[in-house]
């Protein structure tokens, strides 16, 4: 791990992270973070050993089922390339194209690599967010977690020593999540849930959302507009005709582009999702960290995630198997080294979180992620979370869609085109 620091607005290179560690560093909402993809381009064999694990005696254990599916990885990468181009004649066809095609093979061939894989970012964070992460991270009981923290405080010492004074772990972050594990182990199974839990082929499930939510949207903007006091304008809103509501919501969207987003009002109605997805979807999402996420571990138990194209190209059972042997080791691992097993394993494996946005945030990732230039996986989850949106907030989400699916979604609701159309995607994912 290197840290480097690149000028005096705390501005940091950031290399040899672990991908599991780079998970931990992007939870920090204010910080901008510049990430080297591992979509679009070809991954070496460059993994980091955790000290728990090289002083356990488990070493050799995890460099051979890591080389494993690194091996994958690259035959993987080698069938699914031909079979890409194959697919899509047109692309194929024009040069310019070859790139795109290339990353959607690597894109897919990744799910076989682990979380111990390295990767690289760019850091900016002011001093008030960099104390608080070093303070964080030196509680933390991962070692290499621990590290970044100490090598960040050491790269800005220099620069900002008046200002980093509480770096130490405090006892709030390094003992309450294991209190509160201790405390769930007495906690009996309850009573039985309505439901069950997102699976294979439910994926997301919304828990909760703003009671009323359009009607919430509707008087803050007449909040906003008018002036009345918002209970006043929820009343005005309530005896409104379905009719004259959609014509007050459709004002609020007439005017919008394709790379606009609603009005700030659209932020007093939440929803929380469920989801169950794996570390390459999880690593689009954990991007939207204006939104409310919070993460299990990731667990063997919930099976993997398998791209449709191994599937294509007859590998699933060598994927199958390489997975199998990468839990068998995490099996081994956890019993003398605890969570840090959790590096051996792979990117198709999952984990469930818990996120909560508010709608405006909501279009945010739809636009992104809906779109069809997005990471395949992201983008179902994303369009089952517009659905269900759109359910429960049937006039807030009329424009719910990716910057593809704008131009239609506009002329279904207003009868005709949008003034702009987003430029045709250059990557449209198989």
């Amino acid at each position: 791990m290197k840290v480097v620091l690149a000028g005096h607005n705390v501005d940091r290179d950031v290399l040899g992270l672990s991908r599991l560690a780079i998970e931990e560093l992007e939870r920090f909402r204010l910080a901008s973070f510049t990430e080297k993809s591992q979509r679009y381009i070809t991954l070496g064999d460059d993994f980091v050993v955790p000290e728990e694990i090289a002083a356990s005696g488990g070493r050799e254990l995890f460099v051979e089922t890591l080389r494993a599916q690194n091996a994958l990885y690259h035959r993987l990468y080698d069938r699914l390339k031909p079979y890409v181009f194959d697919k899509n004649p047109e692309l194929a066809a024009n040069p310019r194209k070859h790139a795109v095609l290339d990353g959607w093979a690597k894109e897919d061939a990744r799910y076989a690599v682990s979380l111990a894989t390295e990767g690289q970012l760019g850091l900016t964070v002011n001093a008030r967010t960099l104390e608080l992460m070093i303070r964080r991270f030196a509680a933390k009981p991962s070692a290499e977690v621990r590290e970044l923290g100490r090598k960040l405080y050491e790269t800005a010492r220099d620069v900002a020593p008046s200002i980093l004074l509480f770096t130490e772990a405090t006892d709030f972050d390094a003992q309450t999540y294991g209190a509160l594990a201790a405390a769930a182990e007495n906690i009996g199974p309850g009573a039985e849930r309505a439901g069950s839990p997102p699976s294979e082929g439910e994926p997301v499930r919304l828990l909760g959302f703003t009671p009323d939510g359009d009607d919430r949207i509707l008087a803050s903007i007449l909040h906003s507009v008018a002036s009345k006091d918002f209970l006043d304008g929820w009343a005005e809103v309530k005896s409104l005709s379905p009719r004259r509501k959609k014509k007050l919501m459709k004002t609020a969207f007439e005017r919008m582009e394709f790379h606009d987003f609603p009005l700030r009002e659209f932020e007093q109605a939440d929803l929380a999702f469920e989801l169950v997805l794996s570390a390459s979807a999880f690593a689009q999402l954990k991007r939207h960290r204006m939104a409310t996420l919070t993460a299990q571990s990731y667990d063997p138990a919930l099976g993997v995630t398998v791209p449709s194209s191994i599937i294509a190209v007859g590998l699933k059972g060598e994927f199958r198997e390489v997975i199998a042997r990468t839990e068998t080791a995490h099996r081994d691992l956890w019993k003398i080294v605890g969570p840090a097993a959790d590096y051996v394993l792979a990117n198709a494996h999952r984990r469930r979180c818990l996120l909560k946005v508010n709608l405006r945030e909501l279009y945010h990732i739809s636009r992104l992620r809906e779109d069809a230039s997005a990471q395949w996986e992201i983008r179902r989850l994303a369009g089952k979370m517009s659905v269900l949106a759109r359910r429960v907030m049937p006039l807030a989400g009329l424009l719910l869609g990716g910057k593809d699916a704008f131009p239609a979604r506009y002329r279904r609701v207003f009868g005709r085109p949008p003034k702009l159309v987003p430029p045709r995607p250059q990557e449209i994912n198989p």
